[in-house]
């Protein structure tokens, strides 16, 4: 049910390299390589992962188009789902022995919250269906970190590659994370940021990883604005204010944090938002101003406060939108009195900030698709070696990699690998330094790369070249033999920015 997925030029290197060392090595490991091949043709794996009730699996949904991961505490929301493209829509249990059964989906077309096996036989959910959006990327839900429950928690670990106790191989193998979207609420944890690490330390424990954390932060509708300084009374502004401060907590565990409101974001994205919820809104709009001021003072005034519109019909609506998005509705309704159930529910989706999160997906993971798999590929081929009893063998795996990380081609792996190293702590620069490594390795457009954004191209074009000239005598002289292996691979960054600006004309 799988769908095969184009390699890129640097995953197919690395499905060359394996497939050359195929006869080179024992069984075992060669098990290994065509597990490596298989996951290099599969779309890219993101985990959704953070603390219980941070709203995970309601952002799933919003991400998917569709509700269809369980969202109330049941036996599913204890379990690793995998949301893989098919060509017809179903969900299989696999067991831990390798064994797999399938299960029908509740009556409203979600994974059944309760699924009559005993939860500790059961490896994970794999969930196909015919959204596009897992044509590229398959996307796991994962259970909530500081869950009283320990399974859970383990589960998730295992996913994110922090379990200790997981070999190395095992961990990559079935379900694991090759980037990760952790969803976080209005307070950083120090354990949010213990996972965090963990989980780069893990990609960055090898030769070669991707930056591939973003941070969410939910629930942004809860943030009182009139708490956060410079808000001026405006939600967004103050939940960009607090996405901004958590960023530099999280940083450089996380690339970035964006806010959402993730409720909202499932609601007007899945379909459930409908022209009879489009209808008592209206009629929530024709009330009197007195009324409708009662009405959004809270949660339980909005259900139970006598008016018109009935109070079932009102609950219905806040389990869907809550206070902020009928809100938000209401004022759409007052400006244009006659807008359309279709209008109104664009005007909802915008207002969740989903689009954001997205955007931040596709340029931080998306478009980073083929040197993330092909890093990803190399762990597990450095994996396999380290777990090798074979010193030969391992040795041969090593040269082999080498050898490969050698070709300018493969030089986006080199500083995919400086990414990793300088954001998991493994090597310390200065904060000024750090800041450049990261935005020189990104993956914008030249001028935001340099920092140069809205400069002319000579000006461009000289400011790379003497950042080069920096970073290789940086590199020489006042850096560590860790600091000196990253500074030649910013160096040939920005030489090779600067090559592309002379061979455009543009230096």
């Amino acid at each position: 049910m799988s769908t095969e997925h184009t390699r890129g030029p640097l995953s197919t290197a690395v499905a060359q390299l394996c497939e050359g060392l195929r006869p080179q090595v024992c069984a075992a490991t060669a098990a290994g390589l065509d597990d490596v091949l298989r996951r290099l043709s599969a779309p890219l794996q993101v985990a959704v992962a953070g603390r219980i009730k941070s709203g995970k699996s309601t952002l799933v949904n919003a991400l998917i188009g569709r509700r269809v991961a369980p969202t109330d505490v049941g036996e599913c929301t204890r379990l690793v789902t995998r949301f893989r493209y098919g060509t017809v829509d179903r969900v299989e249990v696999v067991f831990h022995d390798g064994g797999s059964r399938a299960v029908p989906f509740d009556s409203d077309g979600a994974i059944p919250a309760d699924l009559g096996i005993d939860v500790d036989r059961i490896s994970h959910l794999e969930a196909y269906l015919t959204n596009a959006v897992l044509r590229d990327l398959t996307v796991i839900d994962t259970p909530g970190l500081g869950s009283l429950d320990s399974g859970s928690v383990t589960r998730t670990e295992q996913v994110l590659g922090t379990d200790d106790e997981l070999d190395s191989v095992s961990r990559s193998a079935v379900v694991g994370a090759e980037a990760v979207l952790y969803v976080v609420t209005q307070q950083v944890r120090a354990d949010d940021r213990q996972i965090l690490s963990a989980f780069t330390s893990a990609t960055g424990s090898r030769d070669s990883g991707p930056v591939n954390a973003l941070a969410v932060l939910n629930k942004v509708d809860t943030v009182e604005p009139d708490s956060v300084s410079g808000a001026e009374g405006d939600p967004w502004r103050a939940a960009w204010t607090l996405a901004e401060g958590q960023a530099e907590v999280l940083k450089p565990r996380v690339a970035d944090v964006v806010p959402v409101v993730g409720l909202l974001a499932e609601t007007a994205e899945t379909g459930e938002f409908t022209s009879a919820d489009a209808a008592a809104l209206h009629e929530l709009a024709g009330l009197d101003a007195s009324t409708r001021e009662m009405l959004l003072m809270s949660a339980d005034l909005f259900t139970d406060w006598d008016c018109d519109v009935p109070a079932n019909v009102r609950s219905g609506l806040l389990e869907r939108m809550d206070l902020y998005g009928i809100g938000r509705a209401l004022e759409a309704i007052d400006a244009d009195p006659a807008i359309t159930a279709g209008r109104l529910r664009r005007l909802l989706l915008d207002s969740s900030g989903l689009e954001a999160v997205r955007g931040r997906l596709d340029s931080l993971f998306r478009v980073r698709t083929d040197g993330i798999k092909a890093a990803a590929g190399l762990a597990s081929l450095t994996a396999l070696a380290q777990s090798s009893g074979d010193d030969g063998e391992r040795s041969r795996v090593h040269d082999a990699i080498e050898v490969l990380l050698t070709k300018p081609e493969a030089h986006q792996l080199r500083v995919l690998e400086a990414l990793t190293l300088v954001t998991s702590g493994t090597v310390e620069l200065p904060a000024d330094l750090t800041a450049e490594v990261l935005r020189v390795g990104g993956c914008g457009d030249i001028p935001e790369q340099l920092g140069m954004s809205g400069r002319g191209p000579r000006e461009l074009a000289e400011h790379a070249l003497d950042r080069a000239k920096w970073w290789r005598s940086f590199a020489s002289l006042g850096a560590t033999p860790a600091q000196s292996r990253i500074a030649h691979v910013v160096h040939r960054a920005y030489f090779l920015i600067w090559k592309c600006l002379r061979a455009s004309g543009e230096g």
